[in-house]
């Protein structure tokens, strides 16, 4: 019976992971290799993320150094960069391409924290949807009479703490990017 739970808690990590993943691409004023995971370059016809592509590290708090592994690759990289929602204007010297971070301004950071409380509370309602789908699963095996009451009872209360767990370290992880956001 601690499969239904276990398996809800595997799902409920897994939301949270993937809520991690999308406020991770939210730039604060530093530069960070991370910021660019989810730009896509193409290479020779395919579309590649760019760290499949190319090196990218932080030579500083504001600027990323991309170096790619193929001379070709220089614009095309530089185009995607362009082209991505990010605000960005990198500058191309030989094989290197240098992105400077913009510092955010006070409109900026205030609309980036919406979009931080919206993920928020995508998060929430998915780790509530996992708990609701474990709640229906004890519910068939007490209608099916696989388990007592009082076992659905526990398991139920069991799935609920972790619910709650969950949610709270999606509120911990959001109060810290936006003080992160607000930070100048």
């Amino acid at each position: 019976m601690h499969k239904i739970v276990k398996e809800a808690e595997m799902r409920m990590r897994k939301c949270i992971e993937a809520y991690k993943n999308e406020i991770a691409k939210l730039r604060t004023g530093r530069a960070h290799p991370s910021i660019l995971d989810h730009i896509r370059v193409d290479y020779y016809g395919s579309d590649m993320p760019i760290n499949q592509v190319a090196n990218i590290t932080a030579t500083d708090a504001r600027t990323l150094t991309i170096t790619p592994w193929e001379k070709n690759m220089v614009s095309a990289i530089e185009k995607a960069i362009l082209n991505s929602d990010l605000g960005l204007n990198p500058a191309t010297a030989g094989m290197v391409i240098r992105v400077p971070m913009p510092p955010l301004n006070e409109e900026r950071r205030k609309e980036l924290i919406k979009v931080v409380r919206t993920e928020a509370e995508a998060a929430r309602v998915s780790v509530r949807n996992v708990r609701r789908d474990a709640n229906a699963e004890l519910k068939e095996q007490l209608k099916a009479k696989q388990m007592t009451e009082d076992e659905e009872r526990r398991l139920s209360d069991e799935v609920q703490k972790l619910t709650d767990k969950m949610i709270a370290e999606v509120d911990q992880i959001t109060t810290a990017k936006e003080a992160d956001l607000m930070a100048i």
